[in-house]
């Protein structure tokens, strides 16, 4: 047995684990742009990295290392995403460290902002020769990585175990626009002291991520940097694997649902829960096309309870379905009730109240089977557009 508490801070509470974020000079006004994590021994460390055929140059320089490597230090900057830039890229990288004189194992980076421009090498040195490295600030490194993200996003949780022993696991992560499952541009660093063993590590990762980060969607993009980063540095000496992979769902899942709560120009964060498909392939399927569909996602933004798109697209994800099982509902408001009209402006106007709310559910009940899976999306509006057609400037 073991219990699971949310607790109040960040996860530099974490012993071993210190963190800061500074301005470099990226980003305009001296906004924070530099950030890092530092770990005073090696940690075991895992990652999963976004599908995106065109990986940045941190994800490379990465999986340049040998497959059980340990570390000690990353380093995080805003506003250049260092992706689409070639050789000279990951040679920036390799620059960016050995320019610098901490004891740093097997240094990692990870970059967020515009894709096709090379890194401020100098502006990225300067910079990160100011680090503290017996900082504990959290709050400075959630802002220092954020680029649309209108707040930060942090997480924190104790777990105890049965045997009187307990471990922390806490996270950082920045996440408002190119969200789409496969990863879900967005980042996340989770750290615990943890005595996890390596092989536990991506099993975990890989697991929680089928619900969480691969279940959201903001607006149907697939950023070329996506990272989730788990660190662990084991002084806890505790551990218990059913903990650790629900404590790490816990966090993960926190981190995906602020990151579609924060979605770009976005007022509704909503779960499209999809039941009784013919597998949960099919469920998978019909509920993340709902969380990406423009149709839906403008109809969200308008509070129009417009059941006719969600029909829709579910019959052209070309799931297993047939109109006289389909019932669809608002919350608890059904809209559509297996081929019998009941959308009478009652009905309308109670589903109108529903779309009102700042999160909500709609419910798709297939009829055909018995799998389900739940995605999670959010509305699309004027701002979104305005947000990104100035995104470079």
């Amino acid at each position: 047995m073991f219990t699971i508490l949310p607790i109040k801070g960040l996860f530099d509470q974490i012993e071993g684990f210190y963190c800061d974020g500074i301005s470099a000079g990226l980003k305009a006004n001296n906004a924070l742009d530099l950030g890092f994590i530092y770990s005073d021994t090696l940690c075991e460390v895992e990652a999963i990295f976004t599908n995106n055929k065109f990986q940045a140059a941190p994800l490379k320089h990465y999986q340049m290392y040998n497959k059980n490597f340990k570390t000690n230090f990353v380093l995080i900057n805003s506003k250049n995403a260092n992706a689409l830039t070639g050789k000279q890229g990951i040679e920036n990288i390799n620059t960016i460290f050995s320019s610098l004189d901490f004891n740093l194992e097997n240094p990692i980076m990870s970059s967020t902002g515009v894709i096709g421009n090379q890194l401020p090498v100098e502006k990225i040195v300067a910079g990160a020769k100011k680090f503290n490295l017996t900082s504990k600030n959290a709050q400075n490194l959630s802002r220092a990585i954020m680029t649309t993200d209108s707040y930060a996003k942090t997480t924190m949780y104790e777990v105890k175990l049965e045997d009187g022993s307990s471990f922390k696991i806490g996270a950082v992560a920045k996440g408002a626009g190119m969200i789409n499952p496969n990863l879900a541009t967005m980042l996340c660093f989770i750290c615990t002291d943890a005595n996890i063993p390596k092989e536990d590590m991506k099993e975990a990762l890989l697991e929680n991520s089928e619900t969480t980060f691969n279940a959201i969607s903001v607006d149907g993009d697939t950023s070329t940097n996506d990272t989730v980063l788990l660190l662990s540095n084991k002084k806890s000496n505790s551990y218990d694997k059913d903990a650790f992979k629900e404590a790490l769902r816990l966090v993960m899942h926190d981190m995906a649902m602020l990151m579609v709560a924060d979605g770009e120009g976005a007022k509704k964060a909503v779960a499209f829960e999809v039941l009784n498909a013919a597998s949960y392939e099919d469920a998978q399927i019909a509920a993340k096309a709902l969380s990406n569909s423009l149709l839906v996602k403008t109809a969200l933004f308008g509070e129009d309870p417009n059941f006719g798109r969600i029909a829709s697209t579910i019959g052209a994800s070309r799931v297993v379905s047939d109109e006289n099982k389909l019932v669809i509902s608002y919350n608890d408001v059904i809209v559509y009730n297996k081929g019998e009209f009941v959308f009478t402006p009652e009905v309308e106007q109670e589903a109108a109240k529903v779309l009102q709310n700042d999160k909500f559910k709609i419910i798709c009940d297939l009829g055909i089977g018995e799998h389900s899976f739940t995605a999670y999306g959010c509305d699309l509006g004027y701002e979104y557009v305005k947000i990104n057609a100035d995104y470079r400037t």
